[in-house]
Parts: C-alpha cells; structure tokens; sequence
C-alpha cells in the first residue's frame, strides 16, 4: 500500500515538473531578454502572488472552473495544474536571473565569432545558465513533492492519503509513515536531482 501511495506521489509530482519546466524555463528566457524588463517583472509578480494562495482555495477554485469546462474536476488534472503552478516562481526567477547575469563580454566574443541569436542562446547563455536554473528546478521539486500530500484532499491520491486518513481516524502512525515519506522523498529527489545538476553542467563551470 505504500509502495502505490508513493508511485502516485511521484507519478504526480514528475508529471507536474516535467510540464512546469517547460513552462518555466521558456517563459524565463522570453521575459529575459532585451527591452523586457517590464514585462519580467510583471510575470514575476503574479508568480509571487500564486504562491501566496491557499492551495486548498486554488484547488476549489479549479474544481469549479473544470467543472464548467466539462473537464474532470477531481483527482490528477487539478493536482497537476495546481502543482504546476506553484512551481514556477523558482524556475521562472532562476532562468531569468541566470541569463541576464550571462557575462556580457563572453556573449560579444560569441557575436564577434559569428554567432547569431539563437547560437548564442543554445550555445553560450543557456550553458552558463544551466547551474542556477537547475537550482530553479531543485527547488520547484522539493515544493511541489510537498504541496502534492495536500492533493489527497480531492482524490489524487499519493503520501497525503495516510497523513489524512491517520487524522480522520487518531491514527498517529499512518500520519507519521505520509509525513516522513513525504520528506525522504523531497530528500532523495533533491539528492538525485543534484547529481543530474552535477552530470550535465558544462565541465568549465565545475569547482
């Protein structure tokens, strides 16, 4: 029974980072670019104001507008959107910082060499960029592998469900089995999620 609450907890929040990544780190390399800075700082603040939302109230709210949409209103699609949203202010806020902060001398060496703007994204920028905007992405996964226990709440499933049910039923040992679950495997997560950071950031910016 752990062994299925923990696959449904991963299935979830993987789903959730996977999608967000994308998101974020596209939307974090648009707002960053030249002449944007506006536009940055307004993405950014609306991120900031998602994270101060109850999750509960955002769960209800995207229960509601599922429901109207004729979309399933429980269960895996608003635990994922709602996953996703709370993700981003990290993710978002790391790439944009770690382009912009790009050394600007390296990206006129590049220019001098021919490059145009897409090469220099994919081939100086984003390499420089990779180590903060994986700490972006460690960060979204430990919050999002937390926030997912409240999921439970409307049929997601995951680590929630025993933390829930022991409250529901004084059952202290099924609260602490979900609530220590959930950190070793933020724990672990982050751990693995560091050496992926290790494994694909360029050789020149190791040390």
């Amino acid at each position: 029974m752990l062994a299925g609450w923990i696959v449904d907890h991963l299935w979830i929040s993987l789903v959730a980072i996977g999608i967000g990544a994308i998101l974020g780190v596209t939307t974090g390399i648009f707002i960053a670019g030249k002449g944007r800075e506006r536009t940055a700082e307004v993405v950014l603040y609306f991120a900031e104001i998602m994270m101060t939302v109850p999750s509960l109230a955002l769960f209800g709210l995207l229960m509601l507008l599922l429901s109207r949409m004729g979309l399933s209103a429980i269960g895996f699609l608003p635990a994922v959107i709602t996953l996703i949203a709370y993700g981003q202010l990290p993710i978002l806020r790391n790439t944009c910082t770690a382009i912009r902060h790009v050394d600007p001398a390296i990206i006129e060496a590049g220019r001098g060499m021919g490059m145009n703007e897409r090469q220099l994204l994919f081939k100086i920028k984003l390499p420089l960029a990779l180590p903060v905007i994986m700490a972006g992405l460690r960060n979204a996964m430990v919050l999002i592998i937390g926030i997912a226990a409240i999921a439970a709440l409307i049929g997601a499933g995951g680590l929630g469900v025993p933390i829930f049910r022991g409250l529901r039923n004084a059952r202290m040992d099924l609260i602490i089995i979900g609530g220590v679950s959930v950190s070793v495997l933020a724990l672990l997560v982050d751990g693995l999620m560091a050496l992926l950071e290790r494994w694909i950031t360029p050789k020149g910016l190791k040390g």
